[in-house]
């Protein structure tokens, strides 16, 4: 019977990603005879939550808040999370348009009918190689790829070149610092090409790391270069840290590495941290109910288990370990990368969240597959890398297991090349 080694559990079905599988912590808070009702009976939180639900949003989700924000609001996934973050921000530039948040009779009832100016022209600017989720919005802001997003209408909201760095980054920098700069411009004409034409850009939105799109990184001063500009245009800063929060960058949220000189107006969460939602500023608090709003607004099970989760990674110092750990895979990535020129390049990573570039797709799905069959699950992205997403138990001797299996598959792979030209 086969032992798998999962490097890649951003989306297994595991509940509890942060930590492993059935950790006693988590399997505690389940059989709390105090925490029963809260599985027994789900309530919709917009209208009835429970007595002791802020008390729990405080011990978990305000508690590991970004630096800046102390406004949060939980939803089922991380789709629907980017999606309201999308509305608070329509919301918000609607009002400063206008003058006021309340609504004309005018703009209430051409809004029933999908027409101006009750419904008006906003767009979202996200990056080419973006992947934000699978509703209708979201989906518009995704760029990796077309098994997304094929067969289902997009709305025309401007899209721009997310940069394509070079590595090592050391013996590229004036190429690198020349590729973001020509990012940034072009985000700035799309923003002025379609505030021109009155469809004004509410937001820019970005992932900290390109994900599905291939783990794609930029600078510290690429995504502070974005939120001056997000400044002089007077939009809202967006991240999507559905896939790199909850510490395996090393730091809670990665968009701490940035050093932004102040907090981005929201920040889209999920995956590891169990529950979906939204964290956001003083200036995106909506006036009147019902304008953010589902049945549900969350599931206050995934809080309960979530206060674990935060109590655990402090306790155990769990965010140093990904930092370490992460280190040292991106280490052992570039050895390998070293030994093995002609199957891999373009070693990189923050913390855990590390990826290494395949020759081509097929050396790529080749690859993963002997991975899998001897016990290692490894994810991929783009169309040739391959990316670790482990738990933020992963440490060095588990990293040595991974290369040990790796090295074996790329010298069996080389073996049957040589068998096959003999």
């Amino acid at each position: 019977m086969l032992m798998y080694i999962n490097v890649f559990l951003c989306i297994s079905p595991v509940l509890f990603l942060q930590k492993g599988y059935n950790h006693p912590a988590i399997i505690e808070a389940i059989q709390d005879p105090a925490n029963l009702a809260v599985f027994a009976n789900r309530p919709a939180l917009g209208c009835f939550p429970s007595d002791d639900y802020p008390e729990r949003v405080q011990n978990s989700l305000l508690s590991v808040a970004p630096n800046g924000l102390n406004r949060v609001q939980t939803w089922m996934c991380g789709a629907c999370s980017v999606e309201n973050a999308f509305k608070l921000s329509f919301l918000w530039y609607r009002a400063k348009q206008r003058g006021s948040p309340y609504p004309t009779e005018e703009e209430c009832e051409s809004s029933i009918l999908n027409q101006e100016p009750g419904c008006p022209p906003y767009t979202i600017l996200s990056f080419k190689g973006a992947f934000h989720g699978r509703t209708m919005a979201a989906l518009a802001c995704s760029h990796a790829k077309s098994v997304h997003k094929v067969d289902f209408p997009a709305v025309d909201w401007p899209m721009a070149s997310f940069p394509k760095l070079k590595y090592p980054l050391d013996q590229h920098i004036e190429e690198n610092r020349a590729e973001e700069a020509r990012c940034l411009n072009e985000v700035r004409h799309l923003v002025e090409d379609y505030n021109s034409r009155g469809r004004y850009v509410a937001g820019i939105l970005t992932e900290p790391i390109q994900a599905e799109g291939g783990d794609n990184h930029a600078s510290s001063e690429f995504f502070q270069a974005l939120q001056k500009i997000c400044h002089e245009y007077d939009m809202n800063f967006i991240v999507d840290e559905v896939q790199t929060g909850c510490g395996p960058s090393g730091k809670f949220w990665a968009h701490e590495h940035w050093n932004l000189p102040s907090p981005p107006d929201l920040v889209c969460f999920s995956k590891k941290m169990l529950t979906g939602g939204v964290y956001y500023s003083d200036k995106l608090a909506v006036i009147g109910g019902f304008r953010i709003f589902n049945t549900w607004m969350g599931d206050p099970t995934k809080v309960v288990l979530l206060e674990k989760v935060v109590e655990v990674i402090k306790n155990q110092n769990l965010l140093e370990n990904s930092k370490e750990t992460g280190d040292y895979l991106l280490e052992k990535l570039e050895e390998l990368q070293a030994t093995y020129p002609d199957f891999f390049s373009r070693a990189r990573g923050l913390g855990t969240l590390c990826a290494i570039e395949t020759k081509d797709n097929a050396t790529m799905q080749a690859i993963t597959q002997s991975m899998r069959d001897r016990g290692i699950q490894l994810g991929n992205c783009g169309n040739q890398c391959l990316r670790f997403r482990p738990t933020l138990v992963f440490q060095k001797h588990h990293v040595d297991i991974v290369m040990k299996v790796f090295y074996d598959v790329i010298e069996d792979m080389r073996k049957d090349k040589s068998a096959a030209h003999v």
